[in-house]
């Protein structure tokens, strides 16, 4: 296989990280880091991240305006339970393309121009090549005092935002620890060099003892035990870290508002059920999955499944409080997107008279198929959503409309 020359230079910088350490090896978490996020030559750092229905994945933002408007429909609504703050901060971290964000600021610009007005909306990434992106789109905008800024997390203060930090497809893209269970104990997964002549640098894993006390205190944390026997020799499954890191971040800065986690997850439980014994991890490369991270390195994106049950803790433990956990089409329907579909159906049942056009057909059944994805149970609607809040009454927590039960049709 032909290596692009930024493949060619990404497996020599790994190559040299390897080197540089005492054991030759560095841990999968670090490699993940690497591939995706370094800086200069990382997945998302260099422009290769495609996202799209042609691309390597896409996103509930990927099928039309929808998703981001009722969004909007909940944002405004934690605007009124918050009692009309000003600067009413949303803070969306790991933006994409910015499809959220255009759609979610029009959106409250005609529906909600009050709480437009009072907006400071900030995007946190880390990924230079998604920033030109996010620019390009949201620059489109031409919206008049469009409130909108990027910084860091170093950047905003401590308690200093009242609204909400939201996210969708962003906490699966951290880099995950990959633990083994050999001989019973608890192993990790290290990556390693394997150089060969015809094949130019090329890595491969070893397995030794965990790199930080961490991950065994996590499973402890989490209530697995590992050494029941119910667990396979050779069990493998992840430890996201970075995760936990994050939520302590963002307690930190959230002064009185809502954390919300849009993401493909599993409760603890099911995530890590003995059955499940060769992990989540999973590798997309021009919309097609695969196991091999060790293949278009830099070039692919890697994503392992959320444990919900460690974002819930890990809050609790930082100040945060649990508002609830649904899913997503349920939260879409709850906002609206019923009323949506049903407008759509109305308006479909109107064509069949003979001044609509066939593209006014194709153009409705397109739509419908998309708002119909964003609910699909096996599919976008089957992400997990969870809100956490902080400094808030467990009345006004508990009254957000994307929580409540849909009417049924």
């Amino acid at each position: 296989m032909s290596l692009s020359p930024q493949e060619q230079s990404m497996r020599h910088l790994i190559a040299n990280k390897i080197a540089a350490t005492p054991n030759r090896r560095i841990s999968f978490a670090e490699y993940m880091n690497l591939v995706l996020y370094h800086p200069e030559q990382g997945y998302y750092a260099t422009g290769a991240v495609n996202i799209g229905s042609e691309g390597d994945f896409f996103t509930s933002s990927h099928l039309g305006n929808d998703f981001g408007e009722l969004l909007a429909e909940q944002f405004a609504q934690m605007w009124d339970i918050l009692e009309h703050p000003k600067p009413f901060t949303l803070v969306e971290m790991g933006a994409g393309q910015g499809l959220v964000a255009a759609d979610v600021l029009s959106y409250l610009y005609r529906q909600y121009p009050d709480c437009f007005t009072a907006l400071d909306y900030i995007i946190v990434e880390k990924a230079a090549g998604l920033i030109t992106q996010q620019q390009q789109v949201l620059n489109q905008l031409n919206l008049p005092g469009l409130p909108l800024r990027w910084c860091t997390f170093d950047q905003i203060s401590e308690n200093s935002i009242t609204g909400c930090c939201f996210s969708n497809e962003l906490v699966d893209a951290f880099p995950v620890h990959q633990v083994v269970l050999e001989k019973g104990q608890l192993q990790e997964v290290y990556v390693t060099t394997v150089t060969t002549e015809a094949d130019g640098i090329n890595f491969g894993e070893v397995t030794d003892e965990i790199s930080t006390p961490e991950l065994k205190e996590y499973f402890q944390w989490m209530g697995v035990d590992l050494y029941s026997g119910a667990y396979p020799e050779g069990y493998r499954s992840e430890v996201n870290l970075a995760a936990l890191d994050w939520m302590k971040t963002i307690a930190d800065k959230l002064k009185q508002g809502f954390l919300l986690t849009i993401d493909y997850g599993y409760s603890t439980d099911r995530y890590y059920l003995p059955a499940r014994h060769q992990g989540t991890l999973k590798c997309y490369y021009r919309h097609r999955h695969h196991d091999n991270p060790y293949v278009y390195i830099g070039q692919q994106d890697i994503t392992a499944h959320v444990n919900f049950t460690a974002l819930e803790r890990q809050g609790e433990l930082s100040g945060l409080q649990t508002v609830g956990l649904t899913k997503q089409g349920l939260f879409l329907m709850a906002l609206g997107l019923g009323d949506r579909i049903s407008a759509l159906s109305g308006s479909e049942s109107r064509q069949g008279d003979a001044i609509a056009g066939a593209q006014d057909v194709i153009r409705i059944m397109r739509r419908r198929d998309a708002l119909h994805q964003l609910i699909d149970p096996t599919g976008l609607g089957g992400f997990t959503v969870l809100v956490q809040g902080k400094g808030l009454s467990q009345e006004k927590a508990r009254s957000l409309k994307g929580l409540t039960i849909p009417p049924m049709a």
